[in-house]
C-alpha cells in the first residue's frame, strides 16, 4: 500500500505545485483525505506543526506592523543610499542587504522593494544588472534558514531539538555557512555573462528605445514619524525572543522550568510587538490585515499545515518501510538528503513545508543530526525554475534584458550562483556541525 500512498502523495504536490500559491496547502488537505480513504490513519493534533504554523501567523503580524508604520520603506530607503554611495560593489552589496533583511524579518518578500534600486544603480554604473540581482534574489532565499523567527528555524529546531541539538547550535551552524555561501555566490555571480554593453540584447533593446534612463539620485523620501520607533520596537523584540530561547534552552540550562516555551515566547513577544508597532502608528488595527506582507504569510500558513499534514502522515504511517529502504540509500551518503531538499524546494516554494515534509523522514531512517543540520539550507531553492515571484519581478524590473530565460527553462542566471552558494553552504555545514554540536 506505501507505492498507492506514494502516489498519492507526489500525485498532491505536483496538482498543488502546477496552480501555485494556496493551492500547495489546498492540495495537501486534499492528499490527506485521499491517505485517509485508503486506509491511511492520521491525527491532526500530532501531524500537524501547529508551532510553526502559530510562529508565521505571529511574526507575519509583527512584520505586516513594520509594513503599516513605513519602517519597512525606511529601511529599503537606507538600502538605496548604501548602494548609491557603492554603486561598483553592487554585485556584493545587493546580496548583502537582501540577507540582512530576510534575515531580520523572516522572509524573503522583503527583496521586493529592492529589486528596482539594484537594476537601476547597476545601470548607472554599466554593470550588468542580472548579476547583482540574480545573487541578491538567492540571498533572499538562503537568508531565511539563518533566521531566528522565521518558520524554517522553527521547523527545523522542532525536529532536531529531540536529538539534543539547541536552537543556539542551529543558529550558530546556520548563519556564518549561510552567510559565507552567498558571499561566494556573489563572486561567481560577479563574472557572469558578457558585460551590458556587449549584451545584443541590450544592444537592441536600446535601438528600440525599450531601456529607460537610470535616475541620477535617490527618490525624494519623507520618513514617517511611526517608523523609526516601530523599526526598534522589533528589533527590541527579536531580541528578546532569542534571549528568552538561549536562557531556556537545554544547552545553557540557565533557566529552570520555564513559563513557556521558546515558541511560545516568539509568538507571545512578536504578538505583543504588533500590538504595541500599530497602536503608535495611529492607524485602525484593520489595515493590519490589507498589507501585502500578511496576505503572503498567512498563504504561506495555509501551504505549510497542508503539505506539512500531507507528508508526516505518510511517513508516520510507513515509517517501517522507510527505515528499511533509507538504510542502504541516503543513510550511506548522508550528502544525498541536500540533493532531496534542493529538488523539492522548487515545488512547494516553502523553506519551512519542505522542512516539516521531509527532515521527519530523515530522522526515520536514522540520519544523523549533523547531516541533517547541514543539508537543511537546501531547502532555499527557490530559483531553479523562473517561476518564483521575487525571480519573476527581477526579470520584469530588468528592462536590459540581462536577466533573461535562455533557449530552455533552466538556461537563466540565478541558477549558477544559486546552486553555488547552497553547495558551498551545505559542504561547511558538515565541516562546521560536527565542531559545534
Amino acid at each position: 500500500m506505501i507505492w498507492v500512498h506514494l502516489a498519492i502523495v507526489l500525485a498532491a504536490i505536483i496538482v498543488g505545485a502546477r496552480f501555485g500559491g494556496i493551492a500547495i496547502g489546498l492540495a495537501g488537505g486534499a492528499g490527506v483525505a485521499l491517505l485517509a480513504a485508503t486506509g491511511l490513519s492520521t491525527d491532526p493534533t500530532k501531524d500537524v506543526p501547529w508551532s510553526v504554523i502559530g510562529i508565521i501567523m505571529c511574526v507575519i503580524s509583527a512584520i505586516s506592523a513594520l509594513q503599516l508604520a513605513g519602517a519597512m520603506d525606511y529601511l529599503v530607503h537606507l538600502t538605496e543610499r548604501l548602494l548609491r554611495k557603492h554603486p561598483k560593489q553592487i554585485t556584493y552589496l545587493a546580496p548583502l542587504v537582501t540577507y540582512l533583511l530576510s534575515m531580520l524579518a523572516g522572509t524573503g518578500h522583503t527583496a521586493y522593494s529592492v529589486l528596482p534600486v539594484i537594476v537601476d544603480v547597476a545601470k548607472s554604473n554599466k554593470i550588468r544588472p542580472s548579476r547583482p540581482l540574480s545573487i541578491a534574489v538567492v540571498a533572499s532565499q538562503v537568508a531565511v534558514c539563518a533566521s531566528p523567527i522565521s518558520a524554517a528555524t522553527v521547523a527545523i529546531t522542532s525536529i532536531l531539538t529531540p536529538l539534543h541539538v539547541g536552537y543556539l547550535q542551529i543558529l550558530a551552524v546556520v548563519i556564518p555557512c549561510t552567510f559565507i555561501g552567498c558571499a561566494v555566490g556573489a563572486v561567481v555571480a560577479a563574472h557572469q555573462g558578457c558585460e551590458l554593453e556587449e549584451d545584443p540584447v541590450y544592444r537592441e533593446r536600446v535601438a528600440k528605445g525599450q531601456v529607460s534612463e537610470p535616475s541620477a539620485s535617490a527618490q525624494s523620501y519623507q520618513r514617517p514619524a511611526s517608523a523609526l520607533p516601530a523599526l526598534w520596537i522589533f528589533i527590541a523584540a527579536l531580541v528578546l525572543a532569542v534571549a528568552y530561547s538561549a536562557l531556556t534552552s537545554e544547552q545553557l540550562g540557565l533557566v529552570k522550568n520555564p513559563p513557556m516555551s521558546a515558541n511560545g515566547a516568539i509568538m507571545a513577544v512578536m504578538m505583543t510587538a504588533a500590538l504595541i508597532i500599530v497602536a503608535i502608528t495611529g492607524k485602525p488595527f484593520k489595515k493590519l490585515t490589507e498589507q501585502s506582507t500578511f496576505k503572503s504569510g498567512m498563504t504561506a500558513a495555509i501551504c505549510i499545515l497542508g503539505v506539512a499534514w500531507l507528508g508526516i502522515a505518510f511517513v508516520n504511517g510507513h515509517i517501517a518501510q522507510l527505515q528499511s529502504a533509507g538504510a542502504g540509500f541516503i543513510s550511506h551518503a548522508p550528502w544525498l538528503l541536500s540533493v532531496v531538499l534542493y529538488l523539492a524546494g522548487p515545488f512547494l516554494y516553502s523553506h519551512a513545508a519542505v522542512t516539516v515534509a521531509f527532515m521527519p523522514a530523515a530522522v526515520a531512517i536514522g540520519l544523523q543530526p549533523v547531516a541533517l543540520l547541514a543539508c537543511y539550507p537546501a531547502v532555499s531553492n527557490y530559483y531553479l525554475f523562473p517561476t518564483y515571484p521575487t525571480t519573476i519581478a527581477a526579470m520584469e524590473m530588468d528592462d536590459t534584458g540581462s536577466t533573461r530565460v535562455g533557449k530552455f527553462v533552466l538556461a537563466h542566471p540565478f541558477v549558477i550562483p544559486g546552486t553555488v552558494s547552497i553547495a558551498v553552504t551545505v559542504a561547511l555545514g558538515f565541516v562546521l556541525a560536527p565542531l559545534v554540536l
